[in-house]
């Protein structure tokens, strides 16, 4: 099956269990989605939800950020992953968007990627999920299925990323995206995980990649 024919397959599925993807972290504007999705990094958003409420009691726009102190921001974040390097930079990204965007949040991917902190996958998930603009943020749950499903020879994420946004329609790329987080959480962890079940790998992932991962299994 051509990778295109096998994608269009696949969304079908996706569409059918997740219609309407919910964004997974809470935010209630771009500067307060940009926030989250910097924290989300080596943590699940599980946790992020949790710390922000208070974080954005304090500091819930760029001035009121850039003004509080590092240790205060740690306080709050204390519990996610690499809290001190995110506090440093959450600091240094609201000062930026003051110094240079007026206290905006940018819609422009490479503005995005030049704040303090903030990377691709970053930068991508705040273009779809903040402005509605096209784009595929790879994050771990993506990357491995986006090669057990033979969608990507998953070398690394920029080539996932390019080799995904081939073979599903852009105006499908923001709500796949989530789509495909979902149903790796929810249908196919990485770990004894048997392909052979799945509504998915039963058919997409090839007979060598489920004879493999069985054996780990």
């Amino acid at each position: 099956m051509k990778r295109r024919d096998k994608a269009a397959r696949i969304g079908e599925i996706l569409d059918e269990l997740y219609p309407e993807p919910p964004i997974p972290l809470d935010h209630v504007d771009p500067f307060t989605l940009l926030v989250s999705v910097m924290l989300s990094a080596q943590t699940t958003d599980k946790k992020v939800n949790e710390v922000t409420p208070a974080l954005f009691a304090d500091a819930s726009d760029p001035k009121s950020m850039a003004a509080l102190p590092v240790e205060k921001i740690l306080g709050h974040i204390r519990t996610v992953g690499l809290a001190p390097t995110k506090a440093r930079n959450l600091k240094k990204m609201a000062q930026q968007l003051l110094d240079d965007h007026g206290g905006e949040v940018p819609a422009d991917i490479d503005l995005l990627e030049g704040l303090p902190g903030v990377g691709h996958k970053t930068a991508s998930v705040v273009m779809c999920q903040a402005f509605g603009k096209p784009a595929f943020p790879v994050d771990t749950h993506i990357h491995r299925l986006a090669a057990r499903w033979g969608l990507s020879d998953g070398n690394n994420v920029t080539r996932t990323e390019a080799d995904l946004k081939k073979v599903f329609p852009e105006d499908t790329w923001i709500r796949r995206h989530l789509q495909i987080i979902y149903f790796g959480r929810e249908h196919c962890p990485a770990r004894g995980h048997d392909l052979r079940q799945c509504p998915i790998c039963s058919w997409a992932a090839s007979k060598k990649r489920i004879a493999e991962e069985s054996r780990r299994r």
